[in-house]
C-alpha cells in the first residue's frame, strides 16, 4: 500500500512543524474555555467536587489526545515537484494523494491568518477548473510559499501556452 503513496521520482517535501505548533495552539486556546466554563458552572450548581474533577480530567485528556493527533496529521502533509505536475499527500488514518497538472492550474492562492503570520507560515491553494483536482498546501514556510506561488504560476503559464 505504501507503494501507492510513494513519492514521484524523489521525496517529498515536509511542510513546516510549526504548522504542528500552530494547530496545538489553536486546539489548547479553543479547549481553554470550557475547562475554564464548565468547572465554572458545576461549581455554581453545588455538584460534589468528584465530578468537577473528572470534567477537568475530562478536557485535559482530549487536549492530550488532540496534541497527539495534531502533530501526527500536520507530519503527514507533503508535496513534491515534478517535470509535468505537483503531487500533495496528506493524512494518517485516511491518506489521500491529489497530482495537479501545471496546465491544468488556474490560479495560485497564498493566505497566511494571523496565527499563521505569527508563525510565519502561510497556505498555498491552487486553483483548477475541476474541484476534485484543486489543492492546498497548509503551514509552507513563507518563503517557500513564495517560490512555489512563483513557480507553479510560471509552470502553469508555459504548460497552458503550449495547448
Amino acid at each position: 500500500m505504501d507503494g501507492l503513496f510513494a513519492p514521484p521520482g524523489g521525496a517529498w517535501q515536509p511542510v513546516s512543524p510549526k504548522l504542528a505548533t500552530q494547530r496545538r495552539l489553536f486546539l489548547g486556546l479553543l479547549l481553554l474555555v470550557p475547562l475554564i466554563a464548565v468547572p465554572v458552572v458545576l461549581l455554581s450548581l453545588s455538584v460534589g467536587m468528584g465530578w468537577i474533577a473528572l470534567a477537568v480530567l475530562f478536557f485535559l485528556g482530549v487536549l492530550a489526545w488532540g496534541m497527539v493527533i495534531v502533530g501526527r496529521n500536520a507530519r503527514s502533509w507533503g508535496y513534491a515537484e515534478t517535470d509535468e505536475d505537483l503531487h500533495i499527500k496528506s493524512g494518517v488514518m485516511f491518506r489521500r494523494m491529489v497530482t495537479v497538472p501545471y496546465g491544468r492550474m488556474q490560479y495560485v492562492d497564498v493566505h497566511a491568518g494571523p496565527l499563521d503570520q505569527y508563525f510565519g507560515i502561510a497556505n498555498v491553494h491552487l486553483h483548477t477548473a475541476s474541484p476534485g483536482t484543486s489543492a492546498t498546501i497548509p503551514g509552507l514556510p513563507a518563503d517557500e510559499a513564495a517560490r512555489l506561488r512563483d513557480r507553479l504560476t510560471s509552470l502553469g503559464e508555459a504548460q497552458a501556452a503550449g495547448l
